[in-house]
């Protein structure tokens, strides 16, 4: 059984030779795509240099030409306008009755390399999610990718060829700016390392990241201990995070608020307003491990110090918790943790305050830069929160203390995050939405449920927006079922589903991820055709069986 997606027009736009987001098509079995649908051969050639990028409409199809600036115009109009990628957006209205859903697309779309990956099977399955219903897509802009040659260069390029792709498409697209690394995490498929030069700056400066007690360096995000001291060439954290994304905004001026709608902030380790206190490189940490506190560097520590001399407890400040445990322990089998452990002291108070906070002023910070560099262009702004469900039976929540959630028993630390967020104008995207308590393991003590509707609250009382993913990738009924319940009693504005694969576009997936799309919108409307497809064909997607016609007509499809 096969996913089959048939057309009579070509949704592959054509490309100007001499630009180099035009690159020859791949042939191994990774790039096939997941439908058998006619594809125009390459085009051929590709350029040498790396030019600035203008994106021009034609007429009268939605078909766009990539263009080079013109070497003859005038040096302040190249520089100027030459970068700038011009689009109208797809500019159909579409009719909401329920939860828009989202696809992330795989890590690797965009490569180290800076080059679109598997760009024909992207295309034929942007095609066919289009016509399951979906929204759009979700795509990681990979700092490490951009911003690769060095302090202040960036190359958009790949990722100009993937807008224009999804515009095309007609669907959507939400752009995380994802300032951390891939690799090394649960999902992680490929690696993707921060900028070369800042890991140079790791290497000379290794108090730059974060740092546990046994002194392990995480090189997956800088620290947030160093975020106003100018410790990257020159300048500070978020200052690069800040040119980062003025650039990736004058670059897509034009694309936001219609194709590009939402901007998710990097904050933090898998993109996540968290330290990185559950890593899973080279067997460190494991489920459901309490993970353990990041807060050794000298910038941490030198705060931590600050902080308890303010307190007047000078002692406070030489080191965090020395019974905290390690990563793949239990809360019982610390002093720290345990019922009654030292989380509930005076001192412990003081501790988790000071963590959580630090957490949660980098948050703000990062996010102010993001709103100051965002405002007025349309696209909505939007965080990732960890979905730590683990020992949340338990009354110390100690997975979620190490991760910078302040959340016990007798105290709620999902209200000042979602306060946080509220005055930034930024979405809650909160994990794990696929969940259910009774499929966990009873040794860990998970209550995701109970979690959500926590999460759910918090975001209800700040009224800040709440949009949610799926943590693990999961293709079964009672996992979209969770999800379709979740959506409608917490009023998700949008979720977005972990991740297009070859698994997805499996016969049983699939159908069974149209029939989430549809119980999402709250109706089983059929998809209108694209407004690529002029030609008004007889877009088919379905599941063809070898066996005689009647088993095929009884097959699902979508139009």
């Amino acid at each position: 059984m096969a996913l089959t997606l048939r057309s009579s027009t070509s949704f592959l736009s054509p490309l100007d030779p001499s630009s180099k987001l035009h690159k020859p098509p791949v042939t191994s079995g990774e790039d096939a795509p997941p439908c058998c649908v006619p594809m125009p051969p390459p085009a051929p050639g590709s350029a040498t240099t790396r030019g600035r990028l203008r994106l021009a409409r034609a007429a009268p199809v939605e078909h766009a030409m990539m263009e080079m600036a013109s070497p003859a115009a005038a040096p302040e109009e190249a520089a100027a306008a030459a970068t700038l990628l011009h689009g109208g957006g797809h500019g159909q209205q579409r009719r909401r009755r329920g939860t828009p859903v989202y696809v992330m697309l795989p890590l690797d779309t965009v490569g180290p390399g800076g080059q679109l990956a598997r760009a024909r099977a992207l295309a034929a399955s942007l095609m066919a999610l289009r016509s399951a219903g979906v929204e759009g897509v979700m795509v990681d802009v990979w700092w490490g990718v951009v911003e690769r040659e060095g302090p202040r260069q960036y190359d958009w390029e790949a990722y100009g060829e993937l807008v224009r792709m999804v515009e095309r498409a007609g669907l959507r697209l939400q752009m995380v700016m994802s300032f951390h690394q891939c690799g090394g995490n649960v999902g992680d498929s490929c690696n993707i390392p921060l900028p070369g030069w800042v890991l140079e700056e790791m290497n000379s400066n290794p108090d730059i990241v974060y740092t546990d007690r046994s002194g392990r360096r995480n090189p997956e995000y800088i620290s947030l201990g160093c975020d106003t001291l100018p410790v990257l060439k020159g300048r500070t954290p978020i200052q690069v995070y800040s040119d980062y994304m003025r650039s990736f905004r004058d670059t897509f001026r034009d694309y936001l608020g219609n194709t590009i709608v939402e901007i998710q902030v990097g904050l933090g380790p898998c993109g996540e307003l968290r330290y990185p206190s559950y890593p899973e490189a080279n067997g460190t940490w494991r489920f459901p491990g309490i993970g353990e506190f990041q807060c050794y560097d000298k910038y941490m520590r030198a705060s931590l110090q600050a902080a308890a001399e303010a307190a007047g407890h000078e002692e406070w400040g030489r080191s965090g918790p020395h019974d905290a445990g390690e990563y793949k322990q239990f809360p019982e089998e610390t002093g720290f943790f345990r019922r009654d452990g030292t989380w509930s002291t005076e001192y412990g108070s003081f501790f988790l305050g000071w963590y959580s906070g630090m957490l949660l002023e980098h948050g703000d910070r990062v996010l102010a830069a993001a709103e100051a560099v965002f405002r007025g262009t349309g696209a909505g702004l939007s965080a990732k929160v960890a979905g730590i469900h683990w020992h949340y039976r338990t009354r110390s929540h100690a997975a979620e203390l190490t991760a910078g959630y302040y959340n016990t028993r007798h105290r709620d630390g999902y209200a000042p995050i979602a306060a946080m967020l509220a005055r930034r104008g930024a979405v809650l995207n909160f994990t794990c939405m696929e969940m259910r308590d009774e499929q966990q393991p009873e040794h860990a003590g998970c209550s995701p449920e109970e979690l959500v509707r926590q999460v759910r609250s918090a975001a209800r009382a700040a009224r800040v927006g709440l949009a949610g993913e799926n943590a693990l990738e999961r293709y079964d009924e009672s996992a979209f079922a969770q999800v379709v319940a979740t959506a409608a009693s917490a009023g998700l504005g949008a979720f977005t589903y972990l991740r297009m694969n070859k698994k997805l576009f499996d016969g049983d997936n699939w159908r069974q991820f149209v029939s989430f799309v549809r119980a999402m919108a709250g109706g089983g409307e059929r998809a209108a055709l694209p407004s690529c497809d002029t030609e008004q064909s007889d877009l088919y997607v379905g599941f063809l069986e070898k066996r005689a016609a009647p088993e095929a007509e009884a097959a699902a499809a979508v139009v």
